[in-house]
């Protein structure tokens, strides 16, 4: 998050003091001018009859228009398949020469009507983590890595409190959530399962290959990153590289700023990388040997 584009009233995910920042902060195209401070995600918006699964009806039959200044050509382009997509798709597999179709419709199979990829109410990735579930407007189901590979951790800063954090993952006009929010006090929450992709790095791609970690407190305030949360996060963000064969080092876990097409600061010259990096790569050796 950054603090110099604030919109007071909300918090976590969005800006300083809880706010929406002009560039959604975690949606889906941040290079899109006309996005800027929206939900990256339209078709969440549904009837009641359409509540289960997660997608609209024009995620399966591509009702997509094309977005002046978003480089995917729409609000949440990749989300969607096309008719003529799928009904090439289809026809291609059907005589085993469309290994792109294939790969392309894999990734849709469970947003069928009625088709739902199983999940447990409450699991969590993280052993040590407390799960409080994320507005479904901040996140798209996934089946990473099956479908997106993940190959990098982003790390946040909230620009707030922790429980506003958790207010604005929860609220589905935000537009915005991260993974995992890791406390002052070490404490770790998880909001979105990380087979799915958060709304987090302003940047469809990036969202879709990381996993996000908020941290509670303000990138002018260096003495919010307390031990607790160094050392909480570290252990973290190892388990995660761990688990999908992430190299630790500065290329694949980054910050915020690094992402591109991004106005964000976030963690900022107070967040100490050296420090950081030493942790996860004690607590990823700590986990090998075990």
């Amino acid at each position: 998050m950054d603090a110099r584009h604030v919109v007071p009233g909300f918090g976590g995910a969005g800006g300083g003091h809880g706010g929406v920042d002009p560039a959604g902060h975690g949606g889906e195209d941040a290079k899109g001018a006309g996005l800027r401070g929206l939900s990256h995600n339209p078709s969440r918006v549904r009837g009641a009859g359409n509540r289960s699964p997660r997608v609209s009806v024009d995620d399966l039959v591509g009702t997509r228009k094309a977005s002046k200044g978003s480089a995917s050509g729409g609000k949440d382009g990749d989300r969607r398949v096309g008719r003529r997509a799928l009904l090439i798709g289809t026809a291609l597999a059907a005589v085993g020469t469309a290994v792109v179709a294939r790969d392309e419709l894999g990734r849709v199979w469970w947003r069928v009507p009625g088709v739902r990829k199983p999940r447990k109410e409450g699991e969590v990735d993280f052993a040590s983590a407390k799960w409080v579930a994320a507005s479904d407007a901040n996140w798209r189901m996934a089946d990473r890595p099956d479908d997106y590979g993940i190959d990098m951790v982003v790390i946040h800063v909230t620009q707030g409190g922790y429980d506003s954090a958790v207010k604005v993952f929860r609220d589905p006009k935000h537009g915005a959530a991260a993974h995992y929010i890791v406390r002052k006090d070490g404490r770790v929450t998880q909001m979105i399962r990380e087979l799915d992709v958060a709304y987090h790095a302003g940047n469809r791609a990036y969202n879709e290959r990381s996993v996000g970690i908020e941290h509670e407190g303000f990138v002018e305030r260096p003495e919010d990153f307390t031990d607790e949360m160094y050392e909480a996060s570290a252990g973290l963000t190892a388990r995660i590289c761990a688990r999908y064969d992430i190299p630790v080092d500065r290329k694949h876990i980054i910050g915020h700023v690094e992402v591109p097409g991004t106005d964000h600061t976030d963690p900022g010259e107070g967040w100490d990388w050296d420090r950081y990096m030493k942790l996860v790569r004690a607590a990823a050796k700590e986990s090998t040997a075990a």
